[in-house]
């Protein structure tokens, strides 16, 4: 077993009933660097007790937290990917501030940010699975431009019932995008609200680059980082 220190700057949700949890290392000659721990199971999703402190409390966004590890595992372009320790509780060491949140944005990576296809309702928000074999990561902390989430009903396809859904519509490195928000305290709130757009005037956003389905990875908001979350 070996222990990382982290930053947590996602805490999304992810299938079947878990969290996708990562954050940047803190310390030693790793800092910086994206890792997020995964369970042994093949979903990979962090279950609830997984994610619960020994004080009863969950792990959540800004936390600063110390994760018991037992092994690297990459999965295709996931590469930072650690299986986790789930016998051993996590430490809370403290809350990042902004200012550290903000030393942590990514720069421009053209890898990442490869030419995307667009799903119905979205845009630039699918990558295709054969693409992803030359990305290299999953992760990016951004600065976005022009951040506007939308509350608006998606038309149920094949029978199926319309939902409610939550976009991030920003511009980043002169391209626009259109991409679903997994950041269940954010959707929590807009989801609420009427239907239209909402403005975020400053902000720092985790994308996610999910496992590839049906020949595609998505491409998703997994949080919503501003001055208020922070404490600022």
């Amino acid at each position: 077993m070996y222990e990382r220190t982290i930053i947590c700057l996602a805490n999304s949700r992810k299938p079947p009933s878990g969290r996708c949890i990562a954050g940047k290392e803190l310390g030693g000659g790793l800092a910086g660097q994206w890792l997020r721990p995964v369970s042994a199971r093949e979903t990979r999703e962090v279950s609830e007790e997984e994610r619960r402190y020994e004080t009863g409390e969950k792990v959540q966004l800004l936390d600063i937290v110390t994760v018991p590890l037992i092994s690297h595992s990459p999965i295709e372009h996931q590469t930072e990917n650690h299986i986790l320790a789930e016998d051993y509780y996590w430490t809370k060491e403290g809350t990042a501030t902004w200012d550290q949140v903000s030393a942590h944005i990514d720069q421009y990576d053209p890898k990442f940010w490869i030419q995307a296809e667009s799903t119905y309702y979205g845009l630039n928000d699918k990558v295709s699975a054969l693409a992803t074999a030359g990305i290299g990561s999953s992760l990016k902390l951004i600065d976005p431009i022009n951040l506007r989430l939308q509350v608006a009903v998606d038309q149920g396809f094949e029978g199926r019932p319309s939902r409610r859904r939550l976009r991030a519509y920003f511009d980043y490195h002169h391209r626009s995008y259109r991409v679903i928000v997994t950041d269940p305290e954010t959707e929590d709130h807009f989801l609420r609200q009427a239907e239209g757009f909402y403005p975020i005037e400053n902000s720092i956003l985790c994308i996610s680059l999910a496992e590839p389905q049906y020949g595609y990875a998505s491409r998703l908001v997994a949080s919503i980082i501003t001055p208020d979350r922070c404490g600022a």
